[in-house]
């Protein structure tokens, strides 16, 4: 028997099984593709380029990704099938041989602020265990060291049965938490400035208070004038102490107002639920400022900010608490953890140490466990993402990477190659979106979408080798081996912005001066403190537009003419050329096709099956009433306007019957950034992540500001695009701006007039200058990483 297996082992015909060696796409169609029919190979790592929105994520992630995993959830039961996410077919004719999807993107981890690095990773709950085990006093379960866990204690009667007897028994539990009661293990307390709240000098009646909202005869403010706690006649200066707890601090209580039934509640409770509460990015303008103005964040002075209880600080292994150690950066705690000799815990401690090495190996060793994870940029929460496959055993399956080199320094981004070709090596299939020609350069298969974006592209240009694409004639071919020259003038400062004793994160007192009106690019490896110096010392406000990695939020209801204030002109002229109001030519108001209402599509819910998106009959996916575009300007009508693309918009609102200056003028910033391609009407749910960036840097041209600070602008950008935001950038620095860049393209580094570069590594390794002036001299110097990667490059 074991015979005849052997030889038939050796036998040179391929086993059945063994001939499904790729993943087929025919008749893809998704956002702009164009009938897309490519063939990938498994088991290898393949890279799709092309311009910033030639469908390179449609074809990635919206059909081969997200069918596999549409796929996998149609293996649970409909019931739980009720619970999760409803997907839809992507739009495509034949999806064959496809392997379980794992995605790996540059979704922002949830800003909560309770969800730090460690809590994301698991990291946390192992250490938990660890110090519950371990630590000395013994405290309690693991529960007694986190900080999202409250001490609760209670006690009462509970009635049980007992042969045909009610028994009535006493009863008390008790679970002991590490919250820390005072921040609630948030780190930091909300202090509340009262002088914006109200001016103490006057009574209500004066309208003493100064809260957006909060009109003199609107109910918010009936509710204090009228509750008889307070006498409305009376400056708020001279209430007795009841009456000012009563006015700031009452619980809910239900009472009659002005003969209504009304909850009424302290005002200090009532704007931490109405403002406080929510997301500061999704406040309107003048919320945010009021909450800027009257609320300050202070350490909690009882936990010093670890957020934990002072029983769980007390509990040390070695003298380390488990604040100590979520404090310390994980390179050093992964050293402590590999000197604690336990066998107790061994099988704890192996995979605790796996899990801090991975995230030394994957470059994030500079980080610490109580770092929120909010604070991360793209690249950090991508990669923080991928520690938890790195380890792991699973063959054949399908990675998805979405520029796993975005936010890293060239002397990372090998690191990063290795890690991509060791998940190849264990016979996964690695599919990747990308654009730095480094990481372009390791794969085996290269799929280039283009030729243009938007409507221009969605078309496959090459299919092949790194070589076949380098002597093709596509625009990622040209480009692949496009080097900037070095400056050979620079511009001269013409003022300086000076910066003392930094100490944000990692920064060691660092004291410098950032030379204003030129183009001055921080730079330095990932986590060497670029952000921490820029955007911790630089505050936007007064004559700063900050343009950071945070992501626009929108629906489907949104889109670039909504996003920019585009609309607002376009309306208003529609509705002086034919006389009627401004509101019937918005999808979201009195325009709206009344069947879909406005959105253009009808959406069927199927419960637990994906619901079907059909276009509306009424209004053919117009999106707004007959009547409506029975209204014209310039011979065409608010649906045809909104389809659109902003270079044929641009000419349209720039001469003639339909010129309108206001809108004009946002449309030219459009194509400054290179969005020429776009349609006005496109729904932003559907743009790229280098599309989103730069439509928010487009929406911030227009504000007044004499200091731009950009986060990674090529973030997202095809070697042909950089060209233009080079162009960009000049026309900025030449109109007067002083323009501020974080960035490791080392285009963008030849072409800035002044270099100021962090390291000399990460954590706390970095956080020091060593590298200021000219990217000439850093070139000619070669001391520090970033000067040995720029030499390279240019050729030097």
């Amino acid at each position: 028997m074991s015979i005849a297996t052997r030889a038939d082992t050796q036998s040179p015909t391929l086993h059945v099984a063994d001939s499904h060696d790729l993943i087929r796409v025919h008749g893809a169609r998704e956002n702009n593709l164009k009938d897309v029919s490519i063939e990938i190979p498994k088991r290898r790592l393949t890279v799709f380029t092309g311009v910033s929105g030639s469908g390179k994520s449609s074809l990635v992630f919206d059909t081969i990704a997200a069918e596999s995993q549409r796929l996998i959830n149609e293996t649970y039961s409909a019931f739980v099938q009720g619970f999760m996410p409803t997907l839809a077919r992507p739009e495509v004719d034949v999806l064959d041989g496809l392997t379980t999807a794992i995605i790996v993107d540059q979704q922002r981890m949830g800003a909560d602020p309770r969800s730090t690095v460690g809590t994301a990773t698991d990291a946390n709950a192992m250490l938990r265990i660890l110090f519950s085990r371990l630590g000395k006093p013994h405290i309690g379960s693991p529960k007694a060291f986190s900080f999202n866990v409250a001490s609760i204690s209670g006690a009462g009667a509970v009635t049980l049965e007992r042969a045909g007897q009610k028994v009535k028994e006493r009863r008390s539990f008790s679970i002991t938490g590490g919250m820390c009661p005072r921040c609630e293990g948030r780190g930091s307390v909300t202090d509340v400035d009262l002088t914006q709240l109200y001016d103490d000098s006057k009574s209500l009646n004066e309208g003493a208070l100064t809260i957006p909202g909060y009109k003199s005869g609107g109910w918010n403010y009936r509710l204090y004038t009228e509750s008889g706690l307070v006498d409305p006649d009376k400056p708020i200066r001279k209430y007795t102490k009841k009456e000012l707890h009563d006015f700031l601090h009452l619980e809910p209580t239900r009472m009659k107002i002005a003969g209504i039934n009304m909850t009424y509640e302290g005002l200090i409770p009532r704007i931490q639920k109405s403002m406080l509460s929510k997301d500061r990015e999704a406040m309107q303008p003048h919320i945010r400022e009021f909450v800027d103005r009257a609320i300050t964040f202070t350490t909690c002075p009882d936990c010093d900010g670890t957020r934990l209880t002072e029983a769980a600080r007390l509990s040390k292994i070695k003298k380390i608490s488990i604040a100590d150690a979520c404090a310390m950066q994980i390179s050093d705690l992964a050293d402590w953890v590999r000197g604690l000799d336990e066998p107790s815990v061994g099988p704890l401690l192996t995979a605790l140490q796996q899990t801090l090495d991975s995230f030394v190996e994957i470059g994030l060793g500079y980080l610490a466990l109580d770092r929120p994870s909010g604070t991360l940029s793209g690249g950090e929460a991508q990669r923080v993402k991928m520690i938890r496959h790195l380890g792991s055993s699973l063959t054949d399956v399908t990675y998805v990477f979405d520029e796993p080199t975005s936010g890293l320094h060239p002397h990372d981004i090998q690191r990063m190659n290795d890690l991509l070709l060791r998940l190849r090596d264990k016979g996964n299939t690695v599919l990747v979106v990308e654009h730095k020609p480094q990481a372009i350069a390791i794969a085996d298969h290269v799929v280039d979408l283009g030729p243009g974006a938007g409507t221009a592209g969605g078309t496959v240009c090459f299919e092949g080798t790194v070589e076949g694409l380098r002597a093709g004639s596509t625009v990622t071919g040209r480009h692949l081996d496009d080097r900037a020259a070095v400056k050979e003038t620079v511009r001269k400062p013409t003022g300086a912005l000076e910066i003392r004793g930094a100490t944000e994160h990692n920064l060691q007192q660092v004291d410098v001066d950032i030379p204003l009106g030129v183009l001055c690019v921080v730079t330095g490896v990932a986590g060497s403190g670029k952000s921490s110096l820029v955007h911790g010392s630089i505050p936007a406000g007064e004559g700063v537009v900050s343009v950071d990695q945070s992501p626009i939020r929108g629906s489907r209801r949104s889109n670039p003419a909504t996003y920019t204030g585009l609309l607002e002109p376009i309306r208003k002229a529609f509705a002086k050329a034919n006389g009627v109001k401004p509101a019937l030519f918005s999808a979201n108001s009195e325009g709206a096709c009344p069947t879909c209402n406005g959105a253009g599509v009808i959406y069927t819910d199927l419960a637990m099956m994906a619901g079907v998106a059909t276009t509306c009959e009424e209004c053919e996916g117009k999106r707004f009433q007959a009547s409506v575009l029975e209204y014209h300007l310039g011979g065409r009508d608010i649906s045809e306007v909104l389809a659109m693309p902003v270079t044929e918009a641009e000419e349209f609102f720039g001469a003639g019957e339909a010129a309108t200056p206001a809108a004009h003028r946002i449309l030219e910033r459009l194509a400054d950034v290179g969005l020429g391609y776009l349609s006005l009407g496109q729904p932003l749910t559907t743009l790229s992540g280098g599309e989103r960036q730069r439509l928010k840097l487009a929406t911030h041209m227009a504000d007044k500001g004499g200091v731009y600070v950009l986060d990674e602008p090529t973030n997202g950008l095809h070697l042909a695009d950089v060209e233009q935001l080079l162009g960009l950038l000049d026309r900025l620095v030449d109109s007067g701006k002083s323009v501020i860049v974080v960035e490791h393209h080392p285009a963008v580094m030849a072409h800035a007039d002044w270099i100021i570069d962090l390291g000399p590594g990460a954590g706390h390794d970095g956080g020091r200058i060593v590298f200021e002036g000219t990217p000439a001299d850093l070139v000619a110097a070669r001391s520090t990483l970033t000067g040995e990667h720029l030499a390279d490059y240019v050729g030097a």
